[in-house]
């Protein structure tokens, strides 16, 4: 006899509380195996395969692809113990948990059954808690599916502290996330006047967000018929929203600006025993060291003398924690938008291997393929924004990390070199950091530290 459990979209990990629909993997009717990507989703900070933990028959699919789901929703439903010819075509599938392949799911044995609880509310439809232990909220199917087999009927309960749907005047609002009910009371937004765009009318987060966006107050409104409309609104402006990588992007920003009280030094350099160095690294055979992984090394090092710089303030606490390690996050464009992916212990790896990760991530980010893991826990951040042509910035710090170094484009200039003037490889540096973490003597310092080393890489060989 089978059983229909229904897989939830998970806990990718990192606070993230929702993520799009980019592409389903299976259809209904499929068969599927334990850990077998289902659906392709995209995040705030990634696109992520997500993998079902159970084996089976796909029997009902929740959200058609641009579908933005919150973390709890159904995903799929999957019919698991059916009959042996369909379990043999399952190539392994079965009701065997998986392991903890994402954050928030995955089970180590078959999950338990449920225990049938008499309630006064509607009979819901037949599901299964994904990790056998909390109860789910209960989601018809979009559509309906016929039955791959006999299924037991499972009750869920409800405990008052679960996501269910609100109870109004005029019935259950479908609401899942208890985030979207807040965001709702916190901006006196009634529920009941909203379409949901989920399955089945689930109201997600980007609805709430949408009607606070056109909302209007009444006062505004009077105020606004009264006058002419200006040009610019005549002419049919085209909104954008704020969600997904970018969405996060200016979240993080704005944290950023409220929070840190930041300032910016910079200094110009003379890069052109740095360029010849590369040069000649290169030419000695090997793998080609490139010039961000030389620029990550002078980090390193000059973080080394001023620890200060690779921290983060707690505000609860009211402390500065200074951190061992340097993982060092580094700006890069794909086609998705401006990410920071980061390099783990970077004061531990040499220029060539921190040209290869820097390779690496930066492929994984125009695929579009990087985790959370590693686009999150930088401590320090290079930015070289010389790839566009530019010269100077003062950028954002990448919230709650206390400094960012800028590296320009490095060009001939004219330079006063021992004495004489000469045409020289110039670069200009700047270091934007939290003031809470040190005064301007320390951030200076560091700057200078950094710009010695281009000028003079042999420096680097006092802390190899």
């Amino acid at each position: 006899m089978a059983q229909v459990l229904e897989f939830k979209l998970p806990d990718l990990g990192e606070g993230l509380t929702e993520a799009e629909i980019v592409r389903w993997l299976v259809q209904v009717g499929d068969v599927v195996a334990v850990d077998q990507p289902v659906v392709e989703v995209e995040t705030a900070k990634a696109m992520v395969e997500v993998p079902c933990p159970y084996g089976g028959v796909v029997t009902a699919r929740f959200g058609e692809e641009g579908t933005e789901l919150p973390v709890g929703a159904p995903l799929i439903t999957v019919a698991v113990g059916a009959p042996a010819s369909d379990a043999e075509a399952g190539a392994g599938a079965g009701t065997g948990g998986s392991g903890n392949v994402l954050v928030g799911y995955g089970t180590s044995e078959a999950p338990a059954r449920r225990r049938r609880v008499r309630s006064t509310r509607p009979e819901p439809a037949v599901t299964v808690a994904v990790d056998g232990t909390a109860p789910m909220v209960p989601v018809a199917p979009v559509a309906p599916v016929a039955p791959v087999a006999p299924v037991a009927a499972v009750t869920p309960v409800a405990p008052a502290s679960s996501a269910a749907p609100a109870e109004g005047p005029g019935g259950p609002v479908p609401v899942i996330s208890p985030l979207v009910r807040r965001l709702a009371r916190e901006n006196g937004l009634d529920l009941r006047e909203l379409t949901g765009s989920g399955p089945e009318g689930l109201i997600l987060r980007a609805d709430v967000e949408n009607a606070l966006r056109v909302a209007v107050p009444r006062e505004e409104a009077a105020q606004a018929a009264q006058q002419p409309a200006a040009p610019s609104a005549l002419a049919g402006g085209r909104r954008v929203p704020l969600k997904g990588v970018r969405g996060a992007v200016a979240d993080k920003l704005s944290r950023s600006r409220r929070e840190i009280p930041d300032a910016t030094c910079w200094v110009d350099a003379d890069a052109t025993e740095l360029m010849r160095a590369r040069t000649a690294m290169n030419a000695a055979g090997g793998p080609k060291i490139s010039l961000l992984a030389l620029l990550a090394r002078i980090c390193t090092a000059a973080l080394a003398r001023f620890p200060e710089l690779n921290s983060t303030v707690d505000q609860a606490a009211r402390e500065v924690v200074q951190f061992d390690q340097v993982h060092l996050g580094f700006a890069a464009q794909t086609e998705r938008g401006l990410v920071v992916p980061v390099v783990r212990d970077a004061q531990a790896r040499d220029a060539e291997g921190l040209t290869a990760e820097f390779a690496r991530l930066t492929e994984a980010g125009r695929q579009g393929r990087l985790t959370p893991a590693e686009l999150t826990g930088g401590t320090f951040t290079l930015n070289n924004y010389g790839v566009f042509g530019v010269d100077g910035s003062t950028p954002i710090i990448n919230h709650p990390e206390a400094a960012m170094l800028g590296v320009g484009r490095i060009v001939p200039r004219p330079w006063v070199h021992e004495g004489e003037l000469a045409v020289r490889q110039v670069v200009q540096l700047s270091l934007t950091f939290d003031h809470r973490v040190c005064d301007g003597g320390t951030a200076g310092g560091f700057l200078r530290h950094v710009a010695d080393c281009v000028e003079q890489p042999a420096v680097l060989l006092r802390t190899l």
